[in-house]
């Protein structure tokens, strides 16, 4: 695959040795360019080309990243204000962020300068996952080029703009992708998510105005800034609704794992086949997850959907991170989705009782399932436990995403569940629904 800087703005820099673009490379290859494009405009011009051109969230929620700019106060009585990069990538079979990190720490430089500018922000932190050793050294090496080449620091190219920026590690906790909590975790508190109102946008870090965004949604504002909006807009495929290009990429059991830069529309089965080269021999595709543990399980009638926030929520998951994982016909789907929710329950901040308690019975009756000690009405709590956990009735997104691929799993695969069930005679005779829960609360 040829990578061009009109078809591939994230990825046409990146060294066919794997190394890192340092300062005196990245300048020659269009390199703050789009900043300096930026600095000569008003701040809210910037904010409007980002709104403009359709650039949304790559973290996975996928809200307008010139929306969510916007509603940053502009009031001058503001003088603190922050931009936060979250990098902290917990997500199982998520990895784009890495590659962005390690290969091209100028170009998440380039694209926090220019959301700083747009903010008036006067400092930034880049929270990264602290076992991207590898990556902090070298955004550290990178953050101190750019100071000294005057594109952080004070009065940066004597536009009386002043923007420093820190590389922070974190301690481990994928709730930190929750902006909130990591602003807690940011500011040395335990890290849990906040209430909301009041939004970060108005009382984040410190209770200063604070913008939260992806390392690829920052990495995108270069180009969108040195190319215009429309060169933008065109990069999509098909009927896609989703502007610009996605690291989109494929695990699993697959011939050739990884993640490609292709534009939005791309479909799954694109991806799948020309670019992760299918399944392994003597394996078949029996579910696939779009982008990260906490989406819906889709199945292979869903290939054919554009790799889109739209198309992939239409179908009843969500496009995530768009790094989707394979799961093939030998996997049985109550030991996966056992293994993922073992991870999001041990992850629960513990909050609010409903996922501090909810995912760990998950874990619990779906251990007795994979055992074959499942008991009549367990399938029927797992499908309650969905609903309880699921948008809006918890203290944040943690939970709802947790269950997503529970939920999936027993609606594409309940036989497979079912299966676990007892064959106890005792227990094969159907329960009355006023006695189950005693049942199940002599067993926990």
């Amino acid at each position: 695959m040829i990578r061009t800087a009109d078809s591939h703005p994230l990825t046409w820099r990146l060294r066919v040795d794997q190394q890192p673009v340092w300062f005196e490379e990245y300048r020659a290859k269009q390199g703050y360019a789009g900043a300096e494009k930026a600095l000569a405009l008003a701040p809210t011009a910037v904010t409007e080309q980002v709104k403009a051109a359709g650039l949304r969230g790559r973290g996975g929620a996928g809200f307008p990243t010139g929306v969510k700019w916007s509603l940053v106060p502009m009031d001058p009585k503001f003088d603190r204000k922050y931009l936060l990069c979250n990098a902290d990538e917990m997500e199982p079979g998520t990895y784009k962020d890495r590659l962005l990190l390690e290969q091209l720490p100028h170009q998440l430089i380039e694209g926090m300068l220019i959301g700083a500018y747009a903010l008036q922000a006067y400092r930034g932190y880049i929270f990264l996952r602290g076992e991207y050793v590898v990556a902090a050294e070298r955004l550290r090496h990178a953050i101190d080029e750019a100071t000294k080449a005057g594109f952080l620091g004070k009065n940066i190219l004597g536009t009386g703009f002043n923007f420093e920026l820190f590389v922070h590690t974190g301690a481990g906790r994928y709730i930190c992708g929750e902006e909130t909590a990591l602003i807690n975790s940011l500011e040395g508190r335990r890290a849990n998510p906040r209430a909301k109102p009041p939004f970060p946008a108005l009382a984040g870090a410190w209770g200063k105005p604070t913008c939260v965004n992806n390392v690829e949604t920052l990495n995108n504002v270069p180009a969108i800034l040195l190319n215009g909006v429309d060169w933008y807009k065109g990069l999509s495929a098909g009927k896609s609704n989703d502007a610009g290009t996605k690291l989109m990429g494929f695990s699993g059991r697959v011939k050739n794992p990884g993640l490609w830069e292709l534009p939005f529309g791309t479909t799954a089965r694109e991806v799948l086949e020309d670019y992760a080269g299918g399944m392994r021999d003597g394996l078949t595709l029996k579910a696939w997850q779009p982008g990260g543990a906490g989406t819906d399980f889709l199945t292979e009638q869903h290939l054919d959907l554009p790799m889109d926030f739209d198309s992939i929520g239409k179908a009843g998951s969500r496009l995530g991170t768009a790094l989707a994982m394979a799961v093939d016909h030998e996997i049985n789907m109550v030991s996966l989705t056992l293994n993922l929710e073992k991870f999001f329950a041990r992850e629960s901040c513990g909050w609010c009782t409903p996922c501090r308690e909810g995912l760990p019975w998950s874990v619990k009756i779906l251990q007795a399932l994979e055992q074959g000690e499942g008991q009549p009405g367990d399938i029927e709590t797992l499908e309650q436990l969905c609903r309880d956990l699921g948008p809006g009735k918890t203290f944040c997104a943690h939970a709802p995403g947790a269950v997503e691929p529970l939920q999936s799993a027993i609606k594409y695969f309940r036989a497979e569940f079912e299966a676990g069930i007892t064959r106890d005679p005792m227990l094969s005779s159907p329960v009355p629904a006023g006695i189950q829960p005693n049942l199940l609360e002599q067993r926990w």
